[in-house]
């Protein structure tokens, strides 16, 4: 027999005060989304796995928890994500709404198994979209946006680094010499920083791409002596400028790919300081209308399991104890101001707990 409370591995409750601290960062990041026209969709926690995996990146589509719906018989799945149900809800139930279409959600996602370093298996996304659209100013007004809520709800130093996940694959295509080294290997020595067996492969011509990892200024300025896809450069270079009124650190690792599977020209993370994981990926993406057109998109899911973690959203309420018989309408009085009130339901009860005592008509603190 399982011992009494026992949780899968992975899962827990969120006790007071983290469970009103996780309500109150959605609530106000939420807030910030619906002033700038968001507007909440709310997809099921649970899809058919067939629809649900066809949204997602391969290494995603590992994450889903599936088992079989009694009812239909078909293979259901636990969300990994919920960028991919907000695209679907927007090429299906709202393809006729007017374009660019501002979209928000928050909701709980589930992976199959957690990492060495964050071994949580559930966590609360939320996050943004704007369907119909990916230009230069659309990845400005959105990035802004995610620094606004994150902003509003008291992460410290905010930074963001950029990255250009598609642009070792353009940089191939259009010809750049790779020497013996076919794309997959070029990523994989890209992705361990390592020059020498760049060279080794007569791949040098790609070696620029490590040394511009950095700071997003000085990174532009080394990726301007490669032949970049017509107009990339200017399109990051104009997001980098956008964000300097912000007063933020930006990166740019031009090679980072992992965790941008299903981006296009810009995706981005963003970190806090003294949190220890990125709080916030997005970038830009295409999706896919039942008949097969693409549409442009840029969006961004924000983490703030690690917020709560970190003591964010916690907010002090004075707790005035009410003695039994204490009328309702002094109750609803310091509800008013700004306390917490607890009524006495017994003769016996006792303020324990509580800041504040109602004495004579006010509210005495307890020693």
């Amino acid at each position: 027999m399982l011992p009494p409370g026992l949780l899968p591995e992975g899962l827990r409750d969120r006790l007071p005060p983290a469970a009103e601290a996780q309500a109150t960062l959605t609530a106000t990041m939420m807030a910030v989304f619906a002033a700038h026209g968001h507007e909440r969709v709310s997809p099921p926690l649970v899809e058919y796995e067939e629809s649900l995996g066809s949204r997602l990146a391969s290494a995603q589509r590992r994450e889903l928890l599936r088992f079989t719906d009694p009812v239909s018989q078909h293979t259901l799945a636990l969300r990994s994500d919920i960028t991919g149900q907000v695209g679907r809800i927007a090429v299906t139930r709202m393809a006729a709404a007017p374009r660019p279409l501002r979209l928000s959600y928050a909701g709980p996602v589930l992976r199959v198994r957690g990492s060495q370093l964050a071994p949580e298996r559930q966590s609360q996304q939320i996050g943004a979209e704007l369907i119909g659209l990916d230009s230069p100013a659309a990845a400005r007004a959105m990035l802004a946006l995610a620094v606004e809520a994150l902003l509003a709800a008291g992460v410290p130093d905010l930074s963001i680094d950029l990255t250009l996940p598609t642009l070792v694959a353009d940089l191939h295509a259009a010809g750049l010499p790779a020497g013996t080294a076919d794309l997959p290997t070029l990523q994989a020595l890209l992705d361990g920083k390592d020059a020498a067996s760049l060279r080794a492969h007569g791949a040098s011509a790609y070696e620029p791409l490590i040394a511009a990892a950095g700071p997003a200024d000085a990174a532009l300025a080394r990726l301007a002596a490669l032949p970049l896809p017509a107009g990339r450069l200017d399109a990051v270079a104009a997001v980098v400028a956008a964000l300097a009124p912000l007063d933020i650190s930006v990166t740019l690792d031009p090679t980072e790919r992992h965790g941008f599977e299903y981006q296009s020209w810009l995706g981005f993370s963003l970190f806090g300081a003294g949190l220890p994981f990125e709080i916030g990926r997005g970038g830009s993406y295409t999706l896919l209308h039942p008949d097969g057109t693409p549409e442009a998109a840029l969006g961004f899911s924000l983490y703030i399991d690690s917020l709560v973690e970190a003591g964010l959203g916690t907010t002090a309420r004075p707790r005035v104890f009410l003695a039994l018989g204490t009328p309702q309408a002094e109750g609803e009085a310091l509800r008013a101001q700004g306390f917490i009130t607890i009524a006495a339901l017994c003769e016996a009860c006792t303020p324990q707990g509580c800041t504040h005592i109602y004495e004579a008509g006010h509210a005495r603190p307890l020693a």
